[in-house]
């Protein structure tokens, strides 16, 4: 082979690899300027971040608050937003019917995010606290217990608020629980309530003969 030939192709290989080398560099660096885009979709545009100002309106704010008498898209016992009601009290009913199957879902999707923590009977002896118990976590909160009394008594709408933005060391769960199930746990959550305080009358007359 011609000592010519050997020459360009290792020029052409070289030049072969520029691009990857280019593109390596970009990929393994930081720049205050916008990378190439050879078809910029949509990607670059102007926008508002949160938080950020914005001198066209009055306000100086880019985050708008909704225009009053706004109805929401979802359907309103899917999104009683944050679980309150028009006036912003929390509800203290639930906004659909309770069925056995929506109890059955509740206490499926209790036992998937709400157990590891809380426990599956809702005193806050999950496997998660157990370990972090033993293991001694420095800055371990332990989980509430569901029967306690302050819990007990805050509104369905408190606890589907609980749910979907999380309380105190509590992570939210909104992204990853749809509006359904959440209310769907707190309906469950009632009657895992219920069923450790009942008392002799919430038993039908005709099974308290055999309570113990």
């Amino acid at each position: 082979m011609p000592r010519w030939i050997t020459y360009a192709l290792l020029i052409v290989t070289a030049l072969a690899l520029v691009p990857l080398a280019l593109v390596a560099r970009a990929r393994m660096s930081t720049s205050t300027r916008p990378r190439l885009h050879v078809v910029p979709d949509m990607d670059s545009q102007p926008k508002f971040k949160p938080q950020s100002a914005n001198p066209m309106f009055a306000d100086g704010r880019a985050m708008r608050p909704p225009v009053p008498g706004t109805v929401p898209r979802a359907a309103s016992w899917a999104e009683a937003p944050g679980g309150r009601d028009g006036a912003g009290q929390w509800l203290t009913a639930l906004p659909l019917a309770v069925t056995e199957p929506l109890l059955r879902r509740g206490q499926e999707r209790y036992d998937v995010f709400c157990s590891p923590c809380h426990g599956l009977a809702g005193y806050g002896d999950g496997t998660v606290a157990k370990r972090a118990d033993r293991l001694r976590e420095a800055g371990w909160t332990p989980p509430s217990s569901l029967h306690g009394e302050v819990v007990r008594e805050r509104p369905v709408g408190h606890l589907y608020n609980t749910i979907s933005n999380g309380i105190r060391t509590m992570p939210a769960y909104g992204s990853q629980i749809p509006p359904q199930d959440r209310w769907a746990i707190v309906a469950y959550v009632g009657a895992l309530q219920r069923s450790q305080n009942a008392r002799p009358e919430d038993v039908p007359g005709e099974l308290r003969a055999q309570l113990r």
